[in-house]
């Protein structure tokens, strides 16, 4: 579900995620000790800035490995293939920062080795604890996302009378300056013959626009994946801020699950609510050779690896970078602790300690994204 802190702040742009690095523990030193040193010439010492990139938003201090707290516990053989994606994109894209080297030499690791992944990573990569540069504060706020899938019809039915709909042809070539707000859009019979997909619930389908892209499960077994496709350019507005302005909820109840039920027992104000965002996002439906299982193409333009990519303030980190995250889960104090990959941004990212977790697919996942508001520290991984 989405987190009070998204629905207030933003709507999102198809991202969808990038992945957070945790905190290493001592252990991690002791493996490091007892194996071939593979650092470059780049080694920096303990406390140093990095010397290839430096941020307005962000500050950053190198750090030993064992400082990471849970390091050696995160299983990184979960980890390896959203950094094989990374890298996949990482080797077309001009940088100051080295990756091509660090992705080669990746080719030669077998992702079946937690071992070797790991002597990879402290060989070949400097961490850097990341600071906000206004604050000085190492922590910052770690909020959820996820990729929502309903069923749905290609056809308006009696089950399935809520449309979603792609950019209006008209659109395509000249876009309205300024463009219609939601209830002008809805009213004005401008997105006639636009529908690409029909759902039953209008309050998670306002959701999958928020979220930027979904699947829409067909009765006849198939995957409808829509991505985003655009929007009308009006400014976002949140629902849970409008109901909370008309104490309609409490902040408690000011998450997806809370509005949903919200609108269970009003339903005759549903349309007044989703109309105080005067946003609307289009969708596009992908090509029929995506794979169901794999998730939604983030900033960084690979499928994003659920629990395992975050997005991140572009002002604040390098795109595709591996980062660790250390946190806690939704409404528990359970420490959340992984490495994971910088392959998204969104609109409500802002800050140098700042990410977005991106859960996967589903209504699991949904759940945990939206209850997820939580404190975290965040380490970003530099080629040495």
């Amino acid at each position: 579900m989405i987190s009070i802190s998204k629905l207030i702040s933003r709507e999102k742009t198809l991202r969808i995620l990038a992945c957070s690095v945790f905190a290493i523990s001592i252990a991690s030193l002791l493996v490091a000790c007892s194996t071939p040193s593979t650092r470059g010439s780049g080694y920096r010492s303990s406390g140093s800035a990095p010397v290839s990139y430096s941020s307005s938003i962000a500050s950053f201090r190198s750090v030993a490995w064992q400082e990471l707290p849970g390091w050696q516990e995160d299983d990184l053989i979960q980890a390896w293939p959203a950094w094989l994606k990374s890298c996949d994109a990482l080797r077309k894209r001009n940088s100051e920062i080295n990756w091509k080297q660090v992705c080669s030499q990746a080719s030669s690791v077998s992702g079946r080795d937690k071992q070797a992944i790991r002597q990879y990573f402290e060989g070949n990569f400097q961490v850097y604890e990341v600071r906000n540069s206004a604050t000085g504060n190492e922590s910052g706020l770690i909020t959820g996302y996820y990729e929502p899938i309903m069923n749905g019809s290609q056809t308006r039915t009696a089950s399935y009378t809520v449309p979603l709909y792609g950019l209006p042809n008209a659109w395509k070539t000249s876009k309205p300056s300024p463009a219609p707000t939601r209830a002008e859009l809805m009213s004005s019979g401008v997105l006639r013959g636009s529908e690409i997909a029909w759902v039953q619930d209008p309050v998670a389908a306002a959701f999958m626009q928020i979220q930027g892209s979904g699947k829409i499960r067909l009765e006849d077994g198939r995957v409808l994946r829509l991505g985003y496709a655009g929007t009308n350019d009006q400014p976002f507005k949140s629902f849970a801020q409008w109901l909370l302005d008309r104490k309609e909820i409490t902040r408690g109840e000011a998450t997806m699950q809370g509005i949903s039920a919200w609108a269970k027992r009003n339903p005759s104000r549903v349309e007044e609510m989703l109309n105080a965002n005067p946003r609307f996002v289009f969708f596009k439906e992908l090509p029929g050779n995506v794979s169901a299982d794999l998730g939604p193409n983030g900033a960084l333009g690979v499928p994003l690896t659920a629990e395992r990519s975050i997005a991140i303030d572009l002002k604040a980190m390098p795109l595709g970078a591996p980062v660790f995250l250390s946190t806690t889960k939704p409404l528990s104090s359970q420490t959340l602790q992984k490495l994971v990959m910088a392959q998204d941004t969104g609109k409500a990212i802002v800050g140098g300690v700042r990410a977005d977790y991106y859960w996967g697919s589903g209504d699991s996942a949904g759940e945990l994204a939206g209850r997820m508001k939580q404190d975290g520290k965040m380490w970003l991984l530099l080629p040495r």
